[in-house]
């Protein structure tokens, strides 16, 4: 079984060599290393492990008598995280960023777990916080039983310590700073790594084939395993919360005074037929939209309790026009695809219908499946 070890790093690739020893240590085999990083993250990785003369990576092994041909581990294998233009980001710094990350760890996880003739070890010890949160989700979306989990401890006067990559096998001093920032010299033979198993739960068991065919996103797969609920969509009012099939998001104001107000279209219509859902004769032209402003002014109000009137804009969602309402339905789509995956779009999106100037708006889930809490 060939044994891949997938870690996350930022701008401390030593976390790499620590875990590479640790896990020879307790004599677990390693074919090939890939890694999950920034564009800031790939240069530490190309320069500190990965450099031609002097990377510490090709020293660990030569210094361990570990063959380099034994494990695939070279620049093709350092990947970076990029934005929808394909650029590489240089940091984890917001949302949006962090939306390209987990996207790359669910690909990545997907791909290395397609074949039962791998294992693979995750190690969630580098990078930010949300790194590590990112890359043990994807194992608890597609890991296996023959998968593992990994973080790695090191002593604390070592841990983060620039020149430490590995223990090594002969003396070698390293200057530390002590709590005050004075320098002192201690041998990094002395520096303790410990490999931590973290216990994790997959639920790749409980996934249809076809959710195994592509890698998905983590609202797609939760609802998968939802089977039965009797109301698939509760738009509460009080606590701003949209719950969809157990899943539950927290949405803005204004996203969700318009939401609102395409969901009591959808909610009052009074026209009786087989597949609600089907229907459209509820959905709006925009003029329409236009003159029914003050409800939706009024429901922004209601939502947003406590804050000042005049604090709301004349330009926003209490003076729609073409280019805010437009905007607008997108964020909101942007939000429902962020929390529910893309399936759920085609039941809780404010749809179109109808090519310009005639396209109307509204809601297609079946009205009966919709709750509205005041």
């Amino acid at each position: 079984m060939k044994n891949i070890l997938l870690a996350v790093t930022g701008l401390s690739p030593q976390v790499v060599t620590e875990t590479l020893f640790a896990l020879h240590q307790s004599s677990r085999r390693i074919d090939a290393v890939h890694v999950i990083t920034t564009r800031d993250g790939k240069d530490m990785i190309y320069t500190g492990l990965l450099a031609e003369q002097g990377g510490h990576y090709y020293r660990y092994l030569d210094e361990y008598g570990i063959d380099p041909n034994s494990i695939d581990f070279s620049h093709r294998n350092i990947h970076v995280i990029t934005d929808e233009h394909g650029v590489e980001i240089p940091d984890i710094s917001n949302e949006s960023d962090n939306e390209h990350l987990l996207r790359k760890c669910l690909e990545l996880s997907f791909n290395f777990t397609r074949s039962p003739d791998t294992s693979v070890l995750f190690s969630v010890a580098g990078g930010r916080k949300t790194m590590s949160s990112c890359l043990t989700l994807a194992a608890q979306m597609y890991g296996r039983p023959q998968d593992r989990i990994y973080h790695v401890l090191v002593s604390p006067e070592f841990e983060s310590n620039r020149d430490f990559y590995y223990p090594p096998k002969t003396s070698r001093q390293i200057e530390l700073k002590d709590n005050k920032g004075r320098p002192f010299y201690k041998d990094a033979a002395y520096a303790q790594v410990d490999l931590i198993h973290i216990p994790f739960v997959s639920i790749r068991s409980h996934l249809s084939a076809d959710f195994l065919k592509e890698p998905k996103d983590p609202g797609t797969l939760m609802l998968s395993l939802i089977r039965e609920e009797k109301t698939s969509l509760t738009v509460n009012l009080i606590n701003r919360k949209i719950t969809y099939r157990s899943l539950e998001m927290d949405m803005m104001p204004a996203h969700l005074a318009l939401y609102s107000f395409f969901i009591m279209q959808k909610k009052e219509c009074t026209k009786e037929v087989d597949n609600c859902g089907s229907c459209t004769d509820c959905f709006l032209d925009i003029q329409t939209i236009f003159e029914r402003q003050r409800k939706i002014t009024d429901l922004y109000k209601k939502i947003s309790t406590g804050r000042p009137l005049d604090e709301m804009s004349d330009t926003g969602i209490t003076g729609l026009s073409s280019e805010n309402f437009n905007m607008y339905k997108g964020k909101i789509k942007s939000d429902l695809l962020k929390s529910f995956g893309p399936y759920s779009l085609k039941d809780l999106e404010i749809a179109s219908q109808g090519a310009r100037p005639n396209t109307r708006y509204g809601i297609r889930m079946d009205k009966g499946k919709i709750e509205i809490v005041f």
